[in-house]
């Protein structure tokens, strides 16, 4: 297996700790007054999701995973399992709920994501940085509330409650982050 040495480590390398691929989620170089220059990392579990900090000597190397990335669709939820189609096999693939739960509230089936692999094992899913969904519920805008910023919740076509403006009315579409659960703006289609 390939080696990585600690002074290429940077946010998005995958590296292999006692057996599990670990993505590097921060990494701080570290210049003590005295002694050895030290990389504080903050790493997630590939397979479990579990966040984990660790320190690493400089010049010190770790094994890199061979993660490899594909193209897929969300297909459906069952149970505990979420089901994606790979878009080059077209096999299906599960993965855990707890693991890509907090994605999962803002993705309709068809969406496309990316997939990652480890040893021909789905591990993980990286979702599209933005969505388009429609607003199927929101209260009208109170008249004369004109100030800066005055936010509502509207219920997207999901049934996650996302924070827009009070222009947005049932029917618009909206552009939410997935990743903070966030209002961008909102799209004409």
């Amino acid at each position: 297996m390939p080696q990585i040495n600690t002074a290429d480590f940077k946010k998005g390398v995958k590296i292999i700790i006692e057996g599990d691929p670990y993505d590097i989620l921060e990494c701080n170089f570290v210049k003590p007054g005295k002694g050895q220059a030290l990389y504080k990392t903050r790493l997630r579990n590939l397979l479990k999701g579990t966040i984990l900090d660790r320190t690493y000597k400089s010049g010190d190397s770790m094994e890199e995973a061979d993660i490899r990335r594909g193209r897929g669709s969300y297909s459906y939820r069952d149970g505990n399992s979420y089901y994606f189609l790979d878009n080059e096999t077209f096999e299906q693939y599960a993965l855990p709920a707890e693991s890509i739960d907090r994605y999962m509230q803002f993705l309709m089936e068809g969406t496309e994501v990316e997939l990652m692999f480890w040893n021909n094992q789905l591990i993980s899913m990286v979702p599209p940085q933005h969505v388009v969904l429609e607003v199927t519920y929101t209260e009208p805008a109170a008249r004369g509330n004109t100030a800066t910023n005055v936010t509502k919740g509207a219920t997207v076509e999901t049934g996650v409650e996302v924070q827009v403006p009070a222009f947005i009315e049932a029917g618009n579409k909206v552009k939410v982050d997935v990743e903070s659960g966030s209002y961008v703006e909102r799209v004409n289609i």
